[in-house]
């Protein structure tokens, strides 16, 4: 595994971590990184967001059903359009009917709650109907995020970010922070070590962090039944280009299935890529999880995956033996 991971196709350093069933982990380190060294997270943030909502949902602060309205008394959707029927679980699965993310959502000064109405006020006219289509597209999570932010009464995400590593001891180094404190980016705002994710992974699939009922909606597959608007997996993201992969998604996380026509066993194979190749995954059919964490270019999201890919059957063996 060394010599392919010292080979590998990646312009900037990165780490790779994997962890199999009875803890032992193997870490490869290229260049100057370290499993410490702190990475923008992009889209690796999706997971550890919806994580914290469902948490919410758990206490009883809020429904999957839930819509924005119930929680955002400013929330500018009335019942003449067309999203105004979205609720919390099509937030987190990406088919609330959102295509379009505010260029407040990249400004540090913005306030969050006032760029979550810009939010709704852009996509208002886009005639689109929640359940109808995944597109993906960050503007989801700041509008959820939100949602749960009001529900429990808080100042701002970093309440509820501060809440879950006191009560988890998960993400010590690590910040959600980008483009500011005050208005963080939900779906890519974290700036994250691979050490932090990757005892986030052990949790997560230990379920030490959400019940079975959480992890059963959180690994479902909710786009099954609806249109592809938008896939950066099939396409590529920011002129990048894509895998022709026909993922679906369960609530921020992917169901990977290498074919241009999805026919896989949806939760076999579940991640949170970013578009920087950033690629936290999970392999539940063979029960380890890893990471490769690495900030390229905007439009790198394949070379992560690509990385993981040229040393998964090394991977897979190493996994499967035990002493």
């Amino acid at each position: 595994m060394d010599t392919r991971l010292s080979r590998a196709d990646s312009e900037v350093d990165f780490s790779f971590a994997v962890e199999r069933k009875d803890g032992r982990r193997y870490t490869f380190n290229r260049g100057a990184s370290t499993m410490q060294t702190r990475y923008s997270s992009a889209s690796m943030s999706k997971l550890v967001a919806t994580a914290i909502i469902l948490r919410q949902v758990e206490q009883g602060y809020l429904t999957l059903d839930d819509r924005p309205q119930d929680r955002i008394e400013s929330w500018p959707i009335d019942s003449s359009n067309s999203l105004y029927g979205m609720t919390l679980a099509q937030l987190l699965s990406l088919t609330s009917g959102l295509t379009w993310d505010d260029p407040c959502m990249d400004s540090a000064s913005s306030d969050f709650e006032n760029c979550v109405i810009s939010i709704a006020n852009l996509n208002a006219g886009n005639g689109t109907a929640p359940g109808q289509e995944f597109f993906y597209s960050d503007a989801h999570h700041q509008v959820a995020a939100l949602m749960a932010v009001k529900a429990r009464g808080v100042a701002g995400w970093q309440d509820l970010f501060t809440e879950f590593t006191t009560q988890t001891g998960l993400f010590p180094t690590s910040t959600f922070d980008e483009p500011s404190v005050i208005n963080p980016r939900i779906a890519g705002g974290m700036n994250v070590s691979a050490e932090d994710y990757m005892d986030f992974l052990k949790a997560l699939r230990s379920g030490a962090l959400l019940s079975a009922g959480s992890m059963s909606r959180l690994l479902a597959d909710h786009t099954a039944s609806v249109i592809i608007g938008y896939s950066p997996i099939f396409e590529g993201v920011n002129g990048g280009p894509g895998l022709g992969e026909d993922w679906h998604y369960g609530f921020g996380l992917w169901h990977e299935c290498e074919s241009a026509t999805f026919n896989c066993v949806p939760g076999t194979r579940v991640s949170s890529p970013g578009m920087y190749g950033g690629y936290p995954f999970w392999d539940r059919s063979k029960g380890y999880t890893g990471i490769v964490i690495r900030e390229g270019a905007s439009n790198t999201l394949i070379r992560g995956i690509n990385i993981e890919r040229s040393v998964r059957p090394e991977v897979e063996q190493w996994a499967a033996c035990f002493d």
